[in-house]
């Protein structure tokens, strides 16, 4: 952590700083503070990427002339508070610009969340303005909530997304609440109900995408907000399983997603070869600023949501949990509507959970056949890679009865499997001729044999039957004169 008396010297050295202090020129001489995560962040040394700025006079005229400099667009954010963002023509970086709340700065700094985002230094230079002692707070690495002894006069009254952020600030900065602190975020946990639902989501991403996300889902769940944000999982808590199974579901989800992070460090571990490609596929982009290794741990958290529902006991005394694939796939489609997620996020951790049990079933028909194969990733399809991921880690983490056995053949024919779905996933296969060609061969008019055919010629080719056109016509043939042969 940089000292207080460097921070001045380690603002000025950020290119962010440097470039609204000169498109501001004069300007930044007049009463404009850096505040909120860019003080904070300096202090830890860690890179600033946005600004914060409070003004005393108008945001408007600051924030246009930054936006004229540089270039890029600017706009109102805010009617009640005033505040406007400018940011650059590449979208790499904003800088809201905000009126004073209260009568002065300090006024300002007490009507924030947490002490270590209500230090303020001057825009043009100068030691830190901390009146909240936010850098003895950062300095011990803890976390302080503003405000009065009790929730009603915290400043978890003016938001009720507060108690969520301090979950995410702890899991992303490795803070640590104060035992006040953690006494009143439990009782303003059930606000966060009430915050929007796409700012929740957009807190909890956060937490599941950072390095610490298993300190923080448990912060999270020590704190009453698992219950409020994601109740689905919450239900795990105390449901016993079957003699596979060494923990409860709640447990073992956790440590499914111990595992899977595990994997997403070192995919060779298991894949030896593959890993490569494999990363490559899932660090890609994929939807709502996760990656794809990010955007499967919500799988990894989500895949046995159904388990609570389906839950039975057989008269030997067996534990079941029949249908739960399919009912966590739906209720996993109805958390992602209420959380306001994008589509393709919600379809991925569905689909994932929807079929995150046909490998293990597949284990005790090893060797598979080519066909068996082409069932297994047409069945999977588009998430042929992920559920294939996904089940290594729910495998590592199942321990009970016969575990190291079941885990050596699993992850077998995991890696055999992963080799066909990344071919898949980069080519699918596809019939050797099209459809109006085959329904000119076979003196048929397009309709459902017709799709039947395609189908089956689409297998043919994955399994080497059929690798030509004329292979594939003689195959058609024989179909429409024996179906079931």
């Amino acid at each position: 952590m940089a000292r207080s008396g460097q921070l001045s010297e380690r603002l000025a050295a950020e290119p962010l700083v440097r470039t609204v202090r000169e498109a501001l020129g004069e300007d930044a001489a007049d009463e404009l503070w850096i505040v909120g995560g860019a003080v904070r962040d300096a202090l830890l040394g860690r890179p600033v990427r946005d600004l914060d700025l409070v003004v005393m006079g108008e945001p408007e005229r600051v924030a246009r002339k930054l936006s004229r400099a540089v270039g890029g667009p600017v706009f109102p954010l805010s009617e009640a508070f005033g505040a406007w963002r400018a940011m650059d023509p590449g979208r790499e970086w904003t800088c809201d610009v905000t009126a004073v709340h209260g009568e002065g700065i300090d006024a300002d700094l007490a009507r924030r969340d947490f002490s270590v985002n209500a230090i303020a230094v001057p825009l043009e230079g100068g030691e830190p303005h901390d009146p909240q002692g936010g850098i003895p707070d950062l300095e011990a690495r803890t976390l302080r909530v503003l405000g009065g002894p009790d929730v009603e006069h915290s400043a978890y009254a003016d938001d009720p997304l507060r108690p969520l952020r301090l979950a995410r600030l702890a899991t992303e900065l490795d803070l640590h609440p104060t035992p006040d602190t953690q006494h009143l975020t439990r009782e303003a946990a059930p606000l966060v109900a009430n915050a929007a639902a796409e700012r929740v989501f957009a807190e909890l991403r956060r937490i599941v995408a950072s390095e610490r996300v298993i300190d923080g889902l448990e912060l999270c769940d020590r704190l009453g907000l698992t219950a409020v944000v994601l109740p689905e999982l919450y239900a795990l808590h105390g449901v016993e399983q079957s003699h596979f199974h060494h923990l409860d579901v709640y447990d073992h989800t956790i440590e499914v997603l111990r595992c899977y992070l595990a994997l997403e460090h070192d995919p060779e571990g298991v894949f030896g070869q593959l890993a490569e490609p494999i990363d490559a596929l899932m660090r890609a982009p994929f939807a709502d600023g996760l990656t794809g290794w990010q955007a499967l741990r919500f799988a990894a958290l989500l895949h046995d949501c159904g388990k609570p529902a389906t839950r039975g006991v057989r008269p030997d005394g067996r534990v079941t949990f029949i249908g739960h694939d399919k009912v966590g796939a739906e209720m996993i489609r109805e958390l992602c509507r209420r959380l306001k997620t994008s589509e393709r996020l919600r379809e991925l951790i569905a689909d994932v959970t929807r079929h995150h049990l046909v490998l293990g079933f597949l284990v005790h028909e090893r060797p598979l056949s080519r066909e068996r194969v082409y069932q297994y990733l047409e069945r999977c399809q588009p998430v042929e890679v992920e559920v294939t991921l996904l089940t290594c880690a729910d495998r590592l983490a199942t321990r009970g009865k016969n575990a190291e056995g079941a885990i050596k053949a699993h992850l077998e024919l995991a890696r055999e499997l992963m080799a066909d779905a990344l071919a898949w996933r980069s080519s699918p296969p596809e019939p050797p001729l099209r459809g109006g060609e085959l329904a000119a061969e076979l003196g048929i008019e397009p309709g459902p044999e017709l799709g039947e055919l395609l189908a089956r010629l689409r297998e043919a080719r994955f399994t080497g039957e059929a690798n030509t056109r004329e292979q594939a016509v003689a195959l058609a043939r024989r179909l429409r004169e024996n179906p079931r042969g």
